[in-house]
């Protein structure tokens, strides 16, 4: 990408021999953009990358259309081994006849193996964690049935002398002061969590969901959630959530970041240079963005996101697209995310590079 570019178009990146992506696509100065993962006929959707060893695995269900009921959707996985340029064929990860099952979060444990939340809606309600080692073969580890019931369990951050750190909300996204969302701790690596409510009671406007979190060192904890308002009229921010003692309490703030519409966030940080990324998708626009900014300056200061990075292009419409879910790998950014129309969606996984500084100059408070 050219010095000051800002815009990358979502190719369509030419196929193998054996119908898998030939090669991340290249702009005219050799930097890496797209490649489809998974293109299957039905509602590819909501995905989750993760870099495991040498391997780079993306975990995603499929469906029909955008539901997270019908029981005919399942949890899939591929693993590309060669820089997102071919991928293995897709394995199952779940996919049972009485419920149906959805990736809702990702992370690794303390030996290095992947995690994988999955919600299970059936008869009962519940969501079950895998763990691989390789991306091909998944274990389920632990069946939670907390109270009040998530609606999703989010990304897994291990936290040094403490375990496994994961974000929950919970909800029915009605307009009533009944939503919640807190915090599970792990102390076996998965086996069991302990649940904690950090706020119950709220309007759907005051309610974070969709957390993505990074561990700054020292107990402290900086949160992105997204915004289930919708306001054509800039109402709707993402939230800051923060905490100073290892996830035990928090603070919420409401950001700068108004270019979103049910826009779910995906942070990375780079522990060398300091720098923190906020990566999402604009829904209706059809672009993914990312802000970049320093830790540090962000904290207590919400609304210090620079202006954003437009990434790439993907579908405008309305919510068959979006749903970014980022990992650190090979030196770049993976960022995955889905794409398409009511009966048809893809997987992408697009490529970034990391920034070579903050947009300190970039910083505006939108009102």
């Amino acid at each position: 990408m050219k010095k000051g570019q800002g815009k990358l178009t979502l190719a369509a990146p030419k196929r193998a021999v054996d119908g898998t992506p030939n090669g991340p696509p290249h702009d005219g100065d050799g930097q890496p953009l797209t490649v489809i993962v998974q293109d299957a006929p039905g509602y590819n959707s909501w995905p989750f990358v993760q870099g495991l060893g040498g391997a780079l695995v993306c975990a995603y269900s499929r469906g029909r259309e955008h539901s997270i009921t019908e029981t005919c959707r399942g949890v899939y996985a591929r693993v590309s081994w060669d820089e997102g340029r071919h991928w293995q064929p897709e394995t199952a990860v779940v996919n049972t006849a009485e419920a149906a099952e959805s990736a809702i979060g990702k992370g690794l444990d303390d030996n290095g193996a992947m995690l994988l939340w999955v919600r299970c809606i059936g008869a009962s309600w519940h969501h079950d964690l895998y763990r691989s080692r390789d991306g091909v073969a998944f274990e389920r580890i632990a069946t939670l049935r907390p109270s009040p019931m998530p609606m999703q369990i989010t990304d897994i951050l291990p936290l040094p002398g403490i375990g496994l750190l994961s974000l929950w909300f919970s909800g029915n996204y009605h307009n009533q002061p009944e939503n919640s969302w807190g915090t599970l701790i792990s102390h076996d690596n998965g086996r069991t969590w302990l649940q904690t409510v950090v706020e119950d009671g709220l309007w759907k406007q005051d309610w974070p969901t969709e957390p993505s979190c990074v561990h700054l060192g020292e107990g402290r904890l900086l949160a992105v959630a997204r915004s289930e308002r919708r306001d054509d009229g800039g109402g709707s921010r993402q939230f800051q959530l923060q905490s100073e003692d290892g996830g035990k309490t928090w603070r919420k703030f409401a950001t700068n970041i108004g270019d979103v519409c049910e826009s779910t966030p995906s942070l990375l940080l780079d522990g060398k240079g300091g720098l923190l990324y906020n990566y999402y998708y604009h829904r209706g626009a059809g672009l993914l963005k990312r802000r970049v900014a320093l830790a540090e300056r962000l904290w207590d200061t919400p609304s210090a996101w620079p202006d954003p990075e437009i990434l790439c292009h993907g579908s405008a419409d309305a919510h068959h697209a979006g749903n970014v879910n980022t990992c650190a790998w090979g030196g770049l950014h993976a960022c995955a995310f889905y794409s398409g129309t009511p009966l048809q969606t893809n997987v992408h996984v697009a490529f970034a590079a990391p920034a070579m500084a903050a947009r300190e100059t970039d910083i505006k408070t939108e009102s």
